[in-house]
């Protein structure tokens, strides 16, 4: 699908999700559901959130278990075949993309963060490093619960990933044991890092938004291309909302469910005249911001509505 046009795209947060198959056993493969709390048939689908925008501007719903560890790189030349440049930065989970393909986004010149896997010898060689070791930052995002953190900065190989990676352990975050991020960057500092890393929960966001008012895990069908398609159209209502929110003074911030409460959701009426098609809105209190808007202002004529173009009028009684 073609994307929205961002002012400055420059990073993106990458998460799946499982849709379930709420039918009979199929040859679909299980993923684990967390609503469910389990592993059950499900459409594995992938999707990328422009940070700055929190548009959800890419989704592939027709993967298998297979497919799952490149769906990283096929985002990337996506994005390089529409746009001709790499995206600057990623942002994911350890799910996402296992440690050979971490080297092929750090090949392309791409900025990662990423969440490592805690392991049981990674976290009894933290336990044993002196208190000395260990840096303090404040992390002062508002209503964050917890702002003053303890990390350890250091370079490491892993296996399958070519050079050096950097990781962060991070203490104090509210989890028992230290989270570890991985980053190519080796000039932002470890603060920064975790900094960008938090704003992942942007996609997380959006997806549950997608599944609450979009009703994307409604969409079930034992068919991938089926599912694919209706998450497409998916990606394109949550476009279309966002869209709405930055013409509306004071809700560029606001999710699909106030926009359509407030300026979706409203009686009104329609007259076809000859030169244009008028729609003429029922009085409401949110009214004068629609106006203020002038979302019908230059507007070029429907194909599909007989060439005419759309003119708004408010009630005034």
């Amino acid at each position: 699908m073609a994307p929205l046009l961002f002012p400055t795209p420059e990073a993106f947060a990458l998460d799946f999700h499982p849709i379930p198959f709420r039918g009979d056993p199929t040859a679909l493969d299980n993923h684990y559901l967390p609503r469910r709390g389990k592993a059950g048939p499900s459409v594995l689908s992938f999707f990328a959130q422009e940070h700055d925008s929190r548009v959800l501007c890419y989704a592939n719903a027709n993967l298998t278990r297979g497919d799952q560890a490149g769906e990283a790189m096929r985002f990337v030349e996506f994005w390089h075949g529409i746009t001709g440049q790499n995206p600057q930065w990623l942002y994911f989970d350890s799910k996402v993309a296992p440690y050979p393909e971490l080297s092929r986004i750090n090949q392309r010149g791409i900025w990662l963060v990423t969440i490592r896997r805690r392991g049981a010898a990674v976290l009894r060689r933290l336990a044993a490093l002196p208190a000395r070791a260990w840096q303090r930052a404040v992390i002062d995002t508002p209503k964050r619960c917890h702002q003053r953190v303890r990390f350890v900065d250091e370079t490491l190989k892993l296996p399958g990933y070519s050079g050096l990676i950097r990781q962060v352990a991070v203490a104090g975050l509210g989890r028992e044991q230290p989270t570890l991020l991985l980053s190519n960057n080796l000039t932002e500092s470890g603060r920064a890092l975790l900094v960008r890393y938090a704003g992942r929960n942007r996609v997380e966001d959006g997806l549950g938004t997608s599944v609450n008012f979009f009703h994307l895990d409604c969409l079930s069908s034992e068919v991938r291309l089926n599912v694919d398609v209706d998450v497409a159209l998916t990606v394109l209502a949550n476009g279309c909302y966002r869209w709405l929110g930055r013409h509306l003074r004071g809700f560029d911030k606001a999710g699909p469910k106030p926009l359509y409460r407030k300026f979706v959701e409203t009686g009104g009426s329609i007259e076809v005249q000859s030169q244009r098609l008028v729609v003429r809105f029922d009085k409401r209190c949110h009214n004068p911001i629609l106006r203020e808007a002038c979302l019908d202002r230059d507007g070029p004529p429907i194909p599909w509505l007989g060439g005419l173009p759309i003119a708004f009028e408010y009630s005034q009684t």
